[in-house]
């Protein structure tokens, strides 16, 4: 990790924060990204978009604080619960990162009834291959399926020091299954599974609305001042 070069972006408006400029620093993009080296950047608050690894670099302002779930301590609550029985009936499969049209065609729907409103509508198939697929060998999509009908995608990465949640997008119409919140509760048993110490779940910024369910999920452990410590939400 000595030798990476980092680099600086330019100021642009902060996604989270209304009135604020964010800069990033992220990762030469030439650079080999193995699961042990991103493990280990992702253990000092990097994250993962696409095929760049990239941490927040905003000057005084230290809002975004990488969070994570210490698998083996969660106790899922009694909603939590009621999720995982909900969602016993689907069927789980894993396969590495590549582009589908069966894919493409539930991120679509679920852009435009979910994030309308967001940077990341209209969606197009090009944005979805640039966001979403990758050739890191450690990227794992989890399709949900209910019989053979496609419900949910979980973008995860599979790395040595837990799972890392990059990105979930699923079928606007099944409400009542909460599935976004049932594909972090799997995400944890599967972490279990593989005995692996961690859930990572991104960036959580406390005054971010949209960043709120982050901390349904206890305990939740922050990187902040170079360490890990448990956060109180």
């Amino acid at each position: 990790m000595r030798s990476l070069q980092l680099y600086l972006t330019q100021e642009h408006p902060c996604s989270y924060l209304s009135g604020l400029n964010a800069s990033s620093i992220f990762i030469d993009p030439e650079e080999p990204i193995t699961a042990e080296l991103y493990s280990q950047l992702i253990e000092q608050g990097f994250r993962r978009s696409a095929d760049s690894i990239y941490r927040p670099h905003c000057g005084p302002c230290t809002a975004c604080i990488s969070v994570r779930i210490p698998v083996h301590q969660f106790k899922p609550s009694s909603s939590q619960k009621k999720i995982l029985r909900r969602n016993q009936d689907l069927s789980v499969t894993i396969t590495k990162s590549q582009f589908t049209n069966e894919h493409y065609a539930l991120y679509k729907h679920y852009i435009e009834h979910r994030h309308a409103d967001g940077d990341m509508y209209p969606p197009s198939i090009e944005q979805f291959k640039s966001f979403l697929t990758s050739d890191f060998e450690f990227v794992r999509f989890y399709e949900f399926r209910l019989d053979k009908k496609l419900l949910a995608v979980a973008v995860t990465d599979v790395l040595p020091s837990g799972l890392s949640a990059m990105y979930t997008f699923f079928s606007p119409d099944e409400q009542r299954r909460s599935l976004g919140r049932f594909c972090i509760l799997f995400q944890i048993q599967e972490a279990l599974r593989l005995d692996l110490p961690h859930l990572y779940l991104g960036y959580w910024v406390k005054d971010c609305s949209k960043m709120n369910y982050k901390t349904q999920y206890q305990p939740l452990e922050g990187f902040t001042e170079q360490n890990w410590q448990a956060l109180i939400a």
